[in-house]
């Protein structure tokens, strides 16, 4: 969100200041039984909305064997939960701090945070754009 704002100086001449509202976007890869935990942690964050998608991916896991009617198999891709939030700047630390607390076990493959910064938001109903628009 740009705002555009005219100040006059003291000796008369008109500056002109603009303001961002910077809004950030979290992508979280976590284990699919921890979404509900997150998304509980999150809206007592006061996050309204997410993006939940499900997703196969491996890390340092490298996957597992499973035993299949007498045939081992490996299973290369894990099942996961990809989480996406856009918000204001200022929420992004509690927003982060909610989904660590709430989706780690401290066991591998617990997943990432990614953090990204979001140049602008259109609510389709609406038109709103920028932070107002999330």
């Amino acid at each position: 969100m740009l705002l555009r704002f005219e100040a006059e100086t003291n000796i008369g001449e008109t500056a002109e200041a603009e303001v961002t509202g910077e809004m950030k976007k979290i992508e979280a890869v976590i284990k699919p039984f921890k979404l509900d935990e997150v998304k509980e942690a999150l809206q007592e964050v006061g996050l309204q909305g997410i993006t939940v998608m499900e997703a196969k991916g491996f890390g340092r896991q490298k996957g597992h064997t499973e035993l299949y009617r007498g045939a081992e198999y490996v299973v290369d891709f894990l099942p996961k939960v990809k989480v996406e939030i856009v918000l204001a700047d200022n929420l992004v630390d509690k927003a982060v701090e909610a989904i660590l607390t709430s989706a780690k076990t401290g066991r591998i493959g617990d997943g990432k945070i990614f953090i990204s910064t979001v140049e602008d938001a259109i609510r389709i109903r609406t038109g709103e754009t920028g932070a107002d628009a999330i």
